[in-house]
């Protein structure tokens, strides 16, 4: 959105550049009178209209409470205007950190509104995605000297870093005759991973290594082997955290991994055994059997061309993979 055009072409876009050289990108944003803007409505140009209509009509006709009710109704227009254009004036808006998406589901920014002042109503804010203009706007209200949160969500198309849609606040506060607005440029960059393959193909079958130290263990089928019941003096780092989960819930029993049994297996995820698709499906599938490998607590290490993740398992691995197949470049 923009102050001065709202009209598609290449005027718009010269303008929209101008725009966007004149507000750098920030995670904290100050409003003030510099960057607040303000016009009046459809109904406040009916309402000045009208505001016209009875002076000239008093004038003619010399009637002193159509002066009266004129000039009421005018004062009561610019408090307006002014009520409505400080309402926005002295918010700070600013965005906490951002939490990975995959494509093709809702990517997630949370807005802080921090308010020192009096207590604001009906502020909105909306994402303009697309270089379109934000369709549907989340409304808040911000008490005194305190803070507001705001969700506002987009759904990204593809995997990779992608910088984030140009966020709009507003507000039509308190009689609806004007619209105050400010434009946001947030800069932190929002992570996406490629979209998941549903179903998941079933994982690869783990690879046979020599004098290897093994984590874990799968059968041709995709099922994890190597898992036993836990015994006295087994090392917490042993125990199987995850399968224990759910060993808990059936029967009430820890589960351990079989160290006799890990000793010559290795699960990887390869791009040559991610089908015969393109290099986008071959990420999606690569990304599901991340996620499905984590899911059963299993160690594992990921092949793409260029780069190798070596093998390892827990949160911080299992980002490092997305993190890698969402940056992956031919």
């Amino acid at each position: 959105m923009n102050p001065v055009a709202t009209a598609r072409g290449p005027l718009h876009r010269r303008i929209d550049a101008w725009w966007q050289a004149r507000s750098p990108r920030t995670d904290s944003l100050l409003l003030t009178q510099r960057n607040v803007y303000i016009l009046p409505t459809r109904g406040g140009l009916l309402f000045c209209f009208t505001l016209g209509v009875l002076l000239i009509a008093s004038i003619n006709y010399q009637l002193n409470l159509g002066y009266v009710l004129t000039f009421l109704l005018t004062g009561s227009g610019v408090v307006s205007m002014h009520m409505t254009h400080n309402t926005l004036r002295g918010l700070t808006l600013h965005l906490r950190p951002l939490a990975p998406a995959f494509a093709g589901d809702t990517a997630l920014l949370e807005v802080v509104l921090s308010n020192p002042k009096g207590t604001r109503y009906g502020v909105g804010m909306g994402l303009r995605v697309d270089d379109k203009d934000a369709k549907s706007l989340s409304y808040t209200d911000v008490p005194a000297g305190g803070q507001a949160v705001l969700h506002l969500g987009f759904v990204p198309a593809t995997r990779g870093q992608h910088t984030l849609p140009t966020v709009t606040a507003e507000t039509r506060f308190p009689l609806g005759l004007f619209r105050a607005w400010a434009v946001w440029r947030p800069a932190s960059p929002l992570l996406v991973y490629p979209q998941p393959e549903r179903p998941v193909s079933p994982l690869p079958p783990a690879r046979s290594v020599t004098g290897g130290s093994l984590r874990s263990r799968t059968s041709h089928s995709g099922e994890f082997e190597g898992i036993r019941l836990y015994r006295r003096g087994d090392p917490l780092k042993s125990v199987a955290w995850k399968r224990s989960a759910q060993a808990m819930a059936s029967n009430g029993e820890l589960v351990s991994r079989d160290s006799s049994t890990q000793s010559q297996q290795q699960l990887w995820l390869d791009w040559q055994l991610g089908g015969n698709g393109d290099a986008e499906a071959r990420l999606s599938r690569l990304t599901a059997w991340v996620l499905e490998a984590d899911r059963r607590d299993a160690a594992w290490g990921l092949s793409l061309p260029g780069r190798e993740i070596e093998i390892g398992q827990g949160d911080a691995h299992r980002q490092q993979g997305l993190q890698a197949l969402a940056l992956w470049n031919a």
